[in-house]
């Protein structure tokens, strides 16, 4: 072989290598960027040892009386006898007016989101409390007051008087995905400081049971039971990327959490008294379907969202969409299901404006609607339907 050939060789080779090495090189670059996190033995543990401080138990003290309604009442035939009830003793004859109250104790979780006291935690945990005991990992106790707490998406803030706590570190649920590793931290059952691991097995569930489905979910097999309630979901990073809030009661590892980017923006508004101002329609909808489309006469083609009802004063009547109409678009954008059109409203501001299309009496129109302010209460304009279970507006 010619040195002119060995020449042209070596460098075709070398031009050939640095086609392939470049591209693997910015592969590698790539998965770089996602920072993968190695699962070993230890891994869980450690999460654990190091997010553990951040995570309390949250004792709640409620106070209330004795029911005694189907209770016989009994005239005491001799004034030397005293009626003791719960180790009290009472009127036997006026035992509704005077009964004793008693304390009923229940358990729940939290995370420290603040080194100076401030811990974030479900609103159901802490609904109705008359006291509040806050237990923290090195078993020191505290007196919780509640800050703030929004029934909305069921979420609280709870204050301790301490300083220098160990605050959990907030991820983001943004681009959370089904099959990522989750640990669980809480008390469920009152066992605080309960470890169980498991995956994301969905992202955007919609409970209607929970929240009137005010909130998209993540669902985790991550094991959860009653108390873990206002605990963390964290990633593999230690991160908290949601707060666990509620169980399948007739299933196994079925549990979901708000997501963090949801709690983040409450707790912040709750800590600093802020109005939560929140995008609201004001309609029930139903899903099209064939015996729909037949009763109503249009054509069948299973598409559309069915306005059920229209709720009094509220933006959607403003704007003039009415009971009865089908929204086919927003924006440009095709609606084949309530929860399109519930991401479409949570998706902007109060005061913004979205371009329905609908069709009304078989007739296709447009109409502006602005988006609202969630009110405290609302009724139906028109007389009640039953809303589809699965898939009501739930105050969008």
């Amino acid at each position: 072989m010619s040195k002119k050939m060995v020449k042209s060789f070596v460098q075709m080779a070398m031009s050939l290598s640095l086609v392939i090495v470049v591209p693997l090189q910015f592969a590698q670059a790539q998965d770089a960027t996602k920072q993968r996190i190695p699962l070993d033995s230890e891994t869980i543990a450690d999460i654990a040892s190091s997010v553990g401080p951040a995570v309390v138990n949250i004792e709640v003290i409620e106070k209330q009386s004795m029911q005694v309604a189907n209770m016989p009442v009994y005239n005491m035939p001799f004034g030397k006898f005293q009626f003791f009830l719960n180790g009290q003793p009472v009127d036997p004859n006026n035992l509704k007016n005077k009964m004793p109250r008693y304390e009923n104790h229940n358990t729940g979780s939290g995370v420290i989101v603040r080194d100076d006291g401030y811990i974030l935690t479900n609103s159901h945990v802490v609904r109705g409390a008359t006291k509040i005991k806050v237990t923290t990992s090195d078993k020191k106790t505290y007196d919780g007051k509640v800050v703030g707490a929004d029934s909305f998406s069921d979420l609280a803030v709870v204050k301790i008087e301490a300083n220098n706590l160990t605050a959990a570190k907030l991820g983001t649920s943004d681009k959370i995905r089904p099959g990522e590793f989750v640990v669980a931290i809480g008390s469920p059952l009152g066992f605080d400081h309960t470890v169980t691991f498991g995956i994301i097995s969905a992202v955007g569930r919609t409970i209607t049971d929970v929240n009137n489905g005010n909130v998209n979910f993540i669902q985790t097999d991550a094991a959860i039971n009653p108390g873990n309630s206002g605990g963390p979901l964290l990633n593999l990073r230690g991160e908290v990327i949601g707060i666990n809030t509620a169980i399948q009661a007739n299933a196994q590892n079925i549990g979901f959490a708000i997501p963090i980017d949801v709690a983040k923006s409450v707790s912040t508004d709750l800590i600093e008294n802020k109005h939560i101002a929140r995008p609201w329609l004001g309609v029930v909808m139903a899903q099209m379907n064939d015996t729909l489309a037949k009763s109503l006469g249009v054509p069948n083609e299973n598409t559309g969202v069915f306005i059920e009802q229209v709720m009094e004063n509220s933006p959607a009547q403003i704007s003039g969409l009415e009971r009865g109409d089908i929204v086919k678009k927003i924006d440009g954008v095709d609606i084949t299901t309530p929860k399109n059109i519930q991401d479409a409203v949570r998706a902007h501001k109060v005061n913004d404006v979205l371009n329905f299309y609908v069709i009304r009496n078989r007739t296709g129109k447009a109409i502006a609607v602005k988006i609202g302010q969630y009110p405290d209460k609302s009724t139906p304009a028109a007389a009640p339907a039953t809303p589809d279970n699965d898939s009501p507006d739930n105050g969008e």
